[in-house]
C-alpha cells in the first residue's frame, strides 16, 4: 500500500482537546442543578456542531422547565475559558513535523467555525502548519456526513485513496470513511465508551505519540477493517 499525499486532522479534541473542556462545562452545568451529566447524552453531542441543542433540550426535560439564557451564556464563557487552556495534544506536532519532511499536504477538518479553529490555531502557533481550513459553514451537512472530507479532497486536488484522516469520535470517522478516506482514530480524554472504541477506524492508538510515523510514508498497517 503507497502512503498519503495529505493528512487530514480533525481539530476539536485531535489537534486540542476542546472536548475535554465542553465535557467539563455540561458536567459542571448539570452538577449545579444536583444532576449527573449522562454517558449517553454526551455521546450524542460530542463531535456534532448541534450538540448543544441536545444537551440543553435533555437538561430542560429533566429540570422541567427551559434553561435560561443568562445560564446557557455561562455554560458557553466556562467553556471558552476551559478551551484556552488547553494545549496542543501529545503527538501533533511530530505528525506535522513528519508530514512535512515528507512533502505531504496537511488540511483542519472540522465542524465548528473557521473563526474559532483559526482562534485555537494560533493560539498553538501552528496556524502555519496546513495547507487547507476547511469549516463547517462552509458545506451544509456536518459529520458525520462526508461533505467536509469531500471539499478538502476537492481544495488539495486529492483521491480519497491519496489521504489519511485522524479523527477522535465515532461520528468523525463515519464522516472519513463515508469520503472513502483511510482513518486512524485517537480518542480523547472525554469520550464515552462507544467512541473510545472509534470501531469504523482502520486503526486505533491511544494517542498520536503511539503512531508509528512509518505509516505516513508507506501506508502499511492501514488496510481497511470491514465497516460494522
Amino acid at each position: 500500500m503507497t502512503g498519503p499525499r495529505a493528512v487530514l486532522f480533525d481539530f476539536d479534541g485531535l489537534i486540542c482537546d476542546t472536548e475535554h473542556a465542553a465535557f467539563t462545562s455540561w458536567r459542571d452545568l448539570y452538577a449545579s442543578f444536583g444532576l449527573e451529566f449522562p454517558p449517553e447524552v454526551w455521546s450524542r453531542l460530542m463531535g456534532r456542531p448541534d450538540g448543544e441543542r441536545t444537551g440543553l433540550a435533555d437538561l430542560a426535560r429533566r429540570l422541567g422547565r427551559p434553561v435560561s439564557r443568562a445560564v446557557r451564556e455561562d455554560r458557553r464563557r466556562r467553556k471558552r475559558e476551559l478551551c484556552d487552556r488547553e494545549p496542543l495534544r501529545p503527538g501533533v506536532a511530530a505528525v506535522l513535523d513528519e508530514a512535512a519532511r515528507l512533502g505531504l499536504a496537511t488540511a483542519v477538518v472540522s465542524s465548528s467555525a473557521r473563526t474559532w479553529v483559526e482562534h485555537h490555531l494560533g493560539r498553538l502557533g501552528i496556524e502555519t502548519r496546513f495547507t487547507e481550513l476547511v469549516t463547517g459553514e462552509q458545506v451544509d451537512r456536518h459529520k458525520p456526513a462526508p461533505d467536509l472530507y469531500v471539499l478538502a479532497l476537492r481544495r488539495l486536488g486529492l483521491s480519497a485513496a491519496e489521504a489519511l484522516a485522524f479523527e477522535d469520535s465515532a461520528t468523525g470517522v463515519r464522516a472519513a470513511r463515508a469520503a472513502g478516506v483511510r482513518c486512524v482514530g485517537v480518542p480523547n480524554a472525554a469520550g464515552c465508551a462507544g467512541d473510545l472504541t472509534l470501531a469504523g477506524a482502520d486503526t486505533v492508538v491511544p494517542d498520536l505519540t503511539k503512531l508509528d510515523l512509518g505509516l505516513l510514508g508507506t501506508g502499511a498497517g492501514l488496510e481497511r477493517k470491514a465497516a460494522s
